[in-house]
């Protein structure tokens, strides 16, 4: 069999941890179209277990956990490669929420990316984009979620204006109907604070000008399900049918007894606080109409997941664009990032480094002096700033974090102390990336194209020997007084270095 045909019926999964649900959609290639081959969905409520701490409780874990117990199963097998897991607002906001995705790893078997909520609309949008029918010219994307509420404008595949408002399905349940009880009071009073979180963003949605508005999510969903079942609308959500679904929910009075047609049981007890939010939506914006997709987050992480395996890496493009944005010297961070992966290769096996670690250190390396543009004092850190907190299309936030922590500590001393509160095992893969970039930076300080010496290096665990040509460091004074610096500086490390001189 062919790698082509292997490709062909490869499958490919994306999990969604949401605040509400999890869900998991597993995909099989069948030529240029993915084919859904399974499915999962539970409503583990994890943005409903937050304590005064707001940390994730003990209950809601438990949750969480058995579900990914049962997912883990259905992955079990997969090619790394091949799978996703992005987690969104309750895992961006609780405080233990290292400590929960240790243990969903544990479970799922594969890594656990959290999202910004940038990033988590721009793939709400992407999956909206893949699943179309008909492309009716811009358009508006609004998902309402657990904990967040998504609402992008694009052309076609293109987002152009990405914004996360922190209000939810769950959130806001939660606030306005906790006990249970529905009243005309607390209803309007849901409305009016989804309103406000609205309004700075009003102006600008309108500005754009869309022409389709489509919005998608389990409330969006459930809403259209309840409202045709009820004879209110034909298909989609009219302001009408909205209109008549919130009086249907005043006069339920209690989520108990919100027994409406296509409404599932599980889904009653946020159900309003969704409704309030997309009620606010239609106010706000004065819409009549919008449709309803199939496609959000799920898909659009199986797109971006089948991008990346050919080649069409949003955070490659990320990072073109943040090199021309930021007028880094190209040329300095091509020598810097080929330096570095030279001695990558020499110190894989030994270090046992895989193909994510080969891409974070060219990243780094790459980007390592986007902090000049700030200042050239102290221009690591201006860096690992810039990377840690700016919106970086394709990135998650553990990926954001680890470029960070790699241009904080590629020059001057070795900081152990900003790597503490990792696991262990995360500290020294990122320690050994570190060193590696560290060398690289050091024999490219010339900024000048000429041939490196043949650099030839090994590692005992933490002890390195770099062998190089003596007649090359006698015409290099400078680069061997930079080496010897950065032997002081290692000190602080981990590592020892150990440059040994050979006969040319």
């Amino acid at each position: 069999m062919t790698e082509n045909d292997t490709n062909v019926h490869q499958e490919y999964a994306a999990v969604d941890l949401g605040s509400n649900s999890f869900h998991m959609v597993v995909s099989r290639r069948d030529g240029s179209n993915l084919i859904v081959v399974d499915r999962l969905r539970e409503m583990v409520r994890l943005g409903s277990g937050f304590d005064e701490q707001n940390r994730l409780s003990e209950i809601a874990c438990e949750r969480a956990l058995g579900c990914l117990t049962r997912f883990g199963e259905r992955l079990r097998g997969m090619n790394a490669d091949c799978v996703r897991v992005v987690g969104t607002n309750s895992l961006r906001l609780a405080k233990n929420a290292l400590l929960f995705i240790r243990q969903a790893e544990e479970e799922l078997g594969f890594p656990v990316d959290v999202i910004s909520g940038v990033e988590e609309a721009r793939l709400i949008y992407l999956g909206v984009s893949e699943t179309l029918q008909e492309d009716l010219g811009r358009r508006l994307v609004i998902d309402i979620g657990g904990g967040s509420t998504e609402m992008i404008v694009g052309d076609s595949a293109m987002p152009l204006y990405l914004e996360s408002l922190y209000m939810g399905c769950v959130s806001t349940s939660e606030l306005f109907f906790a006990d249970g009880k529905i009243s005309k009071s607390c209803m309007d009073k849901a409305i009016i604070a989804a309103s406000v979180i609205l309004e700075p963003h009003i102006a600008i949605f309108q500005k754009l000008n869309w022409e389709d508005i489509i919005a998608t999510s389990g409330t969006a969903r459930s809403i259209e399900e309840v409202s045709r079942e009820s004879g209110w609308t034909e298909g989609g959500i009219t302001r009408t049918s909205i209109e008549k679904l919130v009086d249907a929910i005043l006069q339920a009075g209690h989520v108990d007894e919100l027994k409406l047609a296509g409404l599932s049981e599980s889904r009653r007890s946020v159900f309003p606080g969704g409704v309030a939010i997309l009620m606010a939506i239609f106010k706000s914006l004065s819409i009549d109409h919008m449709r309803v997709s199939e496609g959000s987050i799920r898909e659009g992480v199986l797109a971006d997941l089948i991008d990346r395996r050919q080649s069409q890496d949003t955070r490659a493009e990320t990072v073109k664009s943040m090199i021309s944005r930021h007028r880094i010297d190209e040329a300095q961070a091509d020598r810097v990032c080929d330096t570095a992966l030279l001695i990558f290769s020499q110190l894989k096996k030994v270090w046992k480094f895989s193909s994510r670690d080969k891409e974070l250190l060219s990243r780094a390396a790459l980007l390592h002096e986007i902090g000049l543009m700030i200042a050239h004092g102290q221009y690591h850190k201006h860096g690992a700033y810039v990377l840690e907190y700016m919106e970086l299309a394709g990135f998650s936030r553990q990926e954001q974090r680890d470029l960070s922590l790699l241009v904080r500590l590629h020059r001057k001393k070795f900081h152990n102390e900003i790597l503490s509160g990792l696991d262990e095992d995360r500290i020294l893969v990122l320690s050994r990336l570190i060193f590696v970039l560290r060398l690289a930076v050091v024999f490219n300080r010339g900024r000048r194209p000429e041939d490196l010496p043949k650099i030839k290096i090994s590692a005992a665990d933490a002890e390195v020997s770099l062998k190089l040509d003596s007649q090359w460091l006698a015409d290099h004074p400078l680069t061997h007084a930079d080496l010897e610096q950065e032997q002081h500086y290692l000190r602080s490390s981990i590592f020892s270095l150990k440059v040994k001189e050979m006969a040319a």
